[in-house]
């Protein structure tokens, strides 16, 4: 942790080295000493400093300096600094002014000079100060911040990006965190900036794109290679299996992301049936291992990056980027996994990432404290979610068109939300439609059976409504059922196969009708749908590209 800092400014040399002198051979082992001859050359530290997280305990300026004297300086210091402590030095003849300041900047000290000897004139008033300032000290968060509204569909995605990607980030609301007002006045943004994201160097940029924030921090890295073993698009379980087995058995792999890894499975707020975990873990701590060991390994990341298009020529793969890129690889594993589905109801497209979410979107939780939350599913990631949830909401309402959560819900979590007092299961029920301002605030239900409807108060709807597999862009005749890639035996029941496939053996048990293309996890027509399932398909999908790999 950095150390919070004694910010000294007077225009004359000799007294700012006597200054610097007695300050750090007093305090410079607890404390940062910093002095300027430049009152404006100060004002424009302070911004970079406040941007990048830095502390200040105490300013001591001299009153009358050309630039701007003392007192005009710390007016405008303590808009940027307010809990500073704030000491003037003064001649005799400036004792006048020095008084008139305690009003107007709260001034708490002012220092006649000379102040010799310190131990006697300086160190006593330092030190009162500075304790009471400690006794109010808390250590100002050393990272990324990002300032924007609460119900804002941009700030909610940069939220999401940050959160999925577990990179350490402040949140701070404009319309309730003082901190956020003063770096937004500070850094003279408007409202049209945000969302605005201050980097921990304090450089910051307005309403920034995902991509930005990933070249900014440097994960999106710079291909290390021409040409591929294999490329595995998407970094969902099956996606990170297929990455560490690649890289560990020695071929050249690639795994590319669109939003971030852990697919819906790295939003989970606890998975609780994953072999060798008694305890359970989160979506995210499971995808941080994964992502580390397969880069540990060799496997190298691109992200965010999204695939438009595959291509074949002369034997080769080419993986079309959005950009209009092309990656080569000698094979492909497919693990894209599923999107959760639209709920086609009035008034849910207008809140998305104001109120209404789709998935987990556990980056949002703290902001439905003692609130009404409802989710619509009755599947496992509802029940997690649910579960999360109802640490901070007030009450958490599942809603489902069936009786119960038996036949759509593992047992243990059916057991877990009966024994949550702040959980309710709606059954028979339906979301109509979704209303608010700025921010949903309200839902309609209908009860499917008596067809009463009721409005009811919801400051947050989360949406787990079954999947539909992301596969829109692939083409190449990759055959595919209700979106879902076939592949294996499977494959020889329809018809285009035959025309398609040239090889004599029959296509692999995850090959897809173009061979050195496989598929594995919930993309997969026939998947179970399961985190262990998809890890294994994901590992397996490896030994079938070595095999296709000794062909060629």
């Amino acid at each position: 942790m950095s150390r919070p800092i004694i910010f000294a400014i007077d225009d004359d040399p000799q007294v700012l080295r006597a200054l610097n002198r007695d300050l750090r051979s007093q305090y410079g082992k607890e404390y940062k000493v910093m002095s300027t001859e430049s009152a404006n050359e100060a004002l424009e530290t302070l911004v970079e400093m406040k941007n990048a997280g830095d502390v200040i305990a105490i300013f001591i300026s001299d009153q009358r300096m050309p630039e701007m004297p003392g007192v005009d300086f710390l007016q405008k210091a303590v808009k940027i600094y307010p809990d500073a402590k704030r000491v003037l030095l003064t001649a005799y003849s400036d004792t006048d002014a020095a008084i008139k300041a305690i009003n107007d900047v709260q001034l708490d000290y002012y220092l006649m000079k000379p102040w010799d000897p310190p131990e006697e004139k300086l160190y006593p008033v330092v030190n009162d100060l500075l304790n009471d300032w400690q006794s109010h000290y808390i250590p100002a968060f050393k990272g990324i911040k990002l300032i924007g509204f609460q119900f804002s569909p941009q700030s909610h995605i940069i939220k999401d990006y940050l959160g999925s990607n577990l990179i350490p980030y402040q949140w701070l609301d404009i319309e309730r965190n003082e901190e956020a007002k003063t770096l937004f006045a500070a850094n003279n943004l408007c409202n049209d900036q945000l969302p605005t994201v201050i980097y921990e160097d304090g450089a910051f940029e307005a309403r920034p794109t995902i991509n930005n924030i990933a070249e900014k921090l440097g994960i999106s890295a710079a291909l290390s290679n021409e040409i591929y073993d294999v490329v595995i698009i998407g970094a969902g379980p099956a996606g990170l299996a297929a990455s560490v087995y690649g890289a560990s058995e020695g071929l050249r792999t690639l795994l590319i992301e669109r939003k971030a890894p852990g697919g819906q499975a790295g939003s989970s707020s606890r998975i609780e049936n994953y072999l060798g975990f008694p305890a359970g873990l989160s979506g995210s701590d499971l995808t941080h291992r994964a992502i580390t060991q397969a880069k540990r390994l060799g496997a190298e990341f691109l992200s965010p990056r999204s695939v438009q298009n595959i291509q074949e020529r002369d034997g080769y793969k080419y993986i079309i980027l959005e950009d209009g890129s092309e990656i080569i690889s000698r094979s492909i594993v497919i693990t894209t996994g599923v999107d959760y589905r639209k709920l086609e109801v009035k008034g849910v497209d207008q809140f998305t990432g104001a109120g209404v979410y789709y998935g987990a979107a556990i980056t949002e939780a703290s902001a439905c404290k003692d609130k009404q939350v409802y989710i619509i599913g009755g599947g496992n990631s509802a029940g997690q979610a649910a579960m999360y949830l109802s640490k901070f909401a007030q009450k958490v309402n599942i809603v489902i068109r069936r009786e119960d959560l038996t036949a759509t819900m593992s047992a243990y979590l059916i057991e877990q939300i009966a024994g949550t007092p702040n959980i309710e299961v709606l059954a028979f029920t339906e979301v109509i439609e979704a209303r608010g301002e700025n921010s949903l605030k309200e839902l309609t239900i209908i009860n499917v059976n008596t067809k009463e409807t009721k409005d009811v108060e919801a400051s947050a709807l989360y949406i787990f409504i079954g999947a539909k597999p992301y596969t829109e862009w692939v083409q190449m005749g990759i055959i595919k059922s209700k979106g879902f890639i076939e592949t294996g035996r499977d494959l020889t029941g329809y018809d285009e196969f035959n025309k398609q496939w040239k090889l004599k053996r029959d296509p692999f048990l995850l090959e897809t009708s173009c061979p050195g293309i496989f598929a594995a996890g919930d993309v997969r027509a026939g998947a179970m749908n399961r985190v262990a399932s998809a890890v294994g398909e994901g590992s397996m999908a490896i030994s079938f590209v070595h095999k296709y790999l000794a062909e060629v």
